[in-house]
């Protein structure tokens, strides 16, 4: 059974940092896409950030290029999101989502397992 669980939100101030984390278990870790998603209220969820375990490439969506960045350890089965320079508008619930199965890695329905969520508030 395959099971992603999300820690590390908060609230911080714009120019803020944190680190999101997520805890996967139950399918071949090293050999599958993970990823980041968030959510702000009344929008649709969208893609962050992405990272190929097999050889650690990594895409991010334009919004979050050169602020934030993803990186796993396949040893520990954790993906990480160090997020730096916050925004407000960063503000979401962000998801760790894996197993990519589709052909645009930014839609939620190209993913097949998702995390609970976890809240991240970025105050102006």
């Amino acid at each position: 059974q395959v099971h992603l669980l999300e820690s590390g939100g908060g609230s911080v101030q714009t120019g803020g940092s944190l680190r999101l984390f997520c805890a996967a278990s139950g399918f071949p870790y090293s050999h599958n896409y993970m990823g980041w998603f968030r959510q702000a209220p009344g929008k649709e969820r969208e893609g962050v950030a992405l990272i190929f375990g097999a050889d650690g490439t990594t895409y991010y969506d334009a919004s979050v290029k050169g602020r934030f960045t993803i990186s796993e350890d396949s040893a520990k089965n954790m993906l990480y999101l160090q997020m730096d320079s916050l925004k407000p508008e960063d503000t979401a619930t962000y998801y760790c989502a894996a197993v990519f199965a589709g052909t645009n890695w930014k839609l939620k329905t190209d993913w097949k397992y998702w995390g609970q969520g976890t809240q991240v508030t970025v105050a102006s």
